[in-house]
């Protein structure tokens, strides 16, 4: 078991040495230097908004992609307005805000 654990020990060190340890920051915008420059978290924003057009544009050519009609848009919102309003607290706040413009 000394022996695996020496093996990760030199494989971070060679890692650093590559720039690929933890301690790397990625290129994400707001990055706090924890994080690795790999995967899709660590790509800026423009890049992100790309992929995931890319994604959805593929969704709706294959048809898997679900589109609201209005009825169903209606509910969506209804829904959503019963569970912000139960927090009156919340609703006070948003109360306050509006009374500021």
């Amino acid at each position: 078991m000394a022996t695996t654990q020496k093996n990760q020990g030199s494989q971070k060190e060679q890692d650093n040495q590559k720039g690929r340890g933890s301690s790397q920051g990625g290129s994400h915008s707001g990055s706090q230097g924890n994080t690795s420059n790999r995967g899709f978290a660590s790509m800026d924003d423009a890049k992100q908004r790309g992929i995931a057009s890319k994604g959805g544009k593929a969704a709706h050519e294959s048809g898997h992609a679900h589109e609201f009609n209005s009825e169903e848009a209606r509910e969506a919102g209804r829904k959503g307005g019963e569970v912000v309003s139960r927090d009156r607290e919340h609703m006070s706040e948003i109360g306050r805000e509006g009374g500021k413009r």
